[in-house]
């Protein structure tokens, strides 16, 4: 059996992706032999991957190709910020102190870390679709299972399984959903998927302000007292459950992934759905009879099965896994890497050490003054009833998710036009003067304006480094490496929420300025970085 045999054999029953001739409605064989006759005619050319993308057009499948992938995203968004929104009355039914709210927080964090790399080298050696369906699948179901935790450190535990498949979905999703896009739209849709992290951060915030105070919702199950909380960590779970089914019933395998291991016809025929959907009313078929591919030599392409040969050991199960990461760290890939891996430390450092806690921040300010002025008084609330429910807190943290909206016009606006290394470095250090004003204000109303700057200044940097890292990096290793920044962004997300928890009795003004000066240092850092604009993938 040739070499190239071999990898489609290999790939070929791991990828959820059934290739159909789109003309016949019946299945297609995945190889043709010399003298099988075809539909399409002998002058037809063969085109590059980019040139069948540019020549598959922009339209109707690309619109539900973000409304799919886009309620992927939107449904992590609403697995990881639910629990922010559940501390202020979870935390009298589970008994939590603000060091165990700490550890909550970073449950989901610690299981993104270990997914994220995991999921995405995964998505490069088995493909994009499957990967996000078993993820999503993992995610949903644990989060919902965890509802029914009647103790803090079983909570904690399916927190942490539910984050294992946020860890995958949130990198491999924008790695499958980029290689669909023409490079002159990629961008735009980049920002435009990354948007829809608003949605699920709204979505969460609603959720968790019609349901949260809705104490009636309470149940008695003997064993549990299943409260209005719980309802809503199970509504969290549902966004994650449907995007599983529909990515398994409807969603095809990523083109540029299925050139990449051999199998040119199952990309082709993604090509003429891709067509056919985007030129509706037209007659003629998908101009081309074949794609041209750029072969690398042999050793290249069989060396991931032969070490699959010799992974009966654990030692080389870890090398073959690790060995993603040692070429991200090479020659050309070098800079680039080392500046992408202080910013994802900074951003999420920042980001989700202070936004997981905004709801806390806004309670413990709810009888007026800033909350770094009341959290350096010693706090009452162990002793305070959690009921009824204060809906404040939920209004604001709506009001804060909303406040992204701004930021995801502009950045959609301007990505392919200004680039996104440009918008990357500016917005994390306005991020970083934002984070300083809401040390320094005085009032309520004033930590409530600055938090929403920074919510809409702060997201611009997280939907211009989506872009910015699905571009840098090759097909053979966009997902491992988006895995990779992901997991480090989330060690850095465990220490800001531990650092947060320890500190937010005590000293207000550590973690505050802290966050200021790791997001100025990560819009520097993002100044080294190669410009990305309207490049091709490769």
């Amino acid at each position: 059996m040739s070499r190239r045999s071999e990898v489609d054999e290999a790939r070929r029953p791991l990828l959820g992706f059934r290739s159909e001739d789109p003309d016949s409605g019946g299945d297609a064989p995945s190889e043709k032999s010399p003298d099988s006759t075809d539909d399409r005619s002998d002058d037809q050319p063969k085109l590059s991957y980019e040139e069948a993308v540019e020549e598959a057009g922009f339209g109707l499948f690309h619109g539900l190709l973000l409304l799919v992938c886009g309620w992927a995203n939107a449904s992590d968004a609403v697995e990881i910020l639910c629990v922010s929104f559940l501390l202020p009355t979870a935390r009298c039914d589970l008994q939590l102190s603000s060091a165990d709210m700490g550890l909550l927080t970073a449950s989901i964090f610690l299981g993104m870390m270990l997914g994220g790399y995991m999921w995405g080298y995964l998505a490069d050696q088995r493909g994009r679709q499957r990967v996000l369906v078993i993820s999503l699948a993992v995610n949903g179901t644990f989060g919902a299972v965890a509802s029914l935790a009647p103790s803090f450190w079983l909570f904690l535990l399916l927190r942490f399984l539910s984050g294992v498949g946020v860890g995958g979905s949130i990198p491999v999703i924008f790695s499958y959903f980029s290689e669909f896009q023409p490079k002159l739209r990629r961008g735009a849709m980049i920002s435009a998927l990354a948007t829809f992290w608003m949605a699920g951060n709204i979505l969460a915030a609603g959720a968790a302000w019609l349901v949260i105070p809705r104490t009636f919702l309470h149940v008695e199950l003997g064993w549990l007292d299943f409260q209005s909380w719980r309802v809503f960590v199970v509504l969290c779970s549902i966004p994650s459950l449907t995007s599983a089914f529909i990515f398994s019933l409807a969603m095809p395998e990523s083109p540029r992934f299925l050139i990449e291991v051999g199998m040119e016809e199952e990309a082709l025929t993604v090509f003429q759905l891709m067509y056919k959907l985007n030129h509706r009313g037209s007659c003629k078929p998908f101009p081309a009879s074949g794609l041209l591919v750029n072969r690398k030599d042999d050793e290249d392409e069989v060396e991931p099965l032969r070490m699959r040969g010799c992974c009966e050991h654990l030692t080389c199960f870890f090398k073959q896994g690790l060995a993603p990461i040692r070429q991200l760290f090479v020659r050309s890939l070098l800079s680039r890497s080392i500046a992408l891996l202080i910013i994802n430390y900074c951003i999420s450092f920042g980001y989700y050490g202070l936004w997981m806690w905004f709801p806390e921040l806004f309670k413990r300010a709810e009888d007026g003054g800033s909350p770094c002025a009341n959290m350096s008084q010693p706090q009452s609330q162990e002793n305070e009833s959690c009921y009824p429910v204060k809906t404040a807190v939920y209004m604001e943290g709506f009001v804060t998710a909303a406040s992204n909206l701004p930021g995801n016009i502009f950045t959609i606006l301007l990505m392919d036009v200004v680039g996104g290394k440009i918008l990357l470095a500016g917005s994390l250090l306005l991020s970083s003067v934002s984070v300083f004003l809401i040390y320094v204000v005085k009032t309520k109303s004033q930590s409530l304006l600055m938090s929403c700057v920074f919510s809409g200044v702060s997201v611009i940097s997280w939907n211009a480094l989506d872009v910015v890292s699905t571009e840098l990096y090759p097909t053979q290793l966009r997902s491992s490496a988006l895995g990779f920044f992901t997991g480090v962004g989330r060690v850095a997300a465990i220490m800001g929420n531990v650092v947060f928890g320890q500190l937010v009795d005590s000293n207000c003004a550590v973690p505050i300025l802290v966050v200021s000066a790791l997001l100025l240092a990560g819009g520097l850092a993002a100044l080294k970085l190669p410009p990305t604009k309207q490049t091709d993938l490769t």
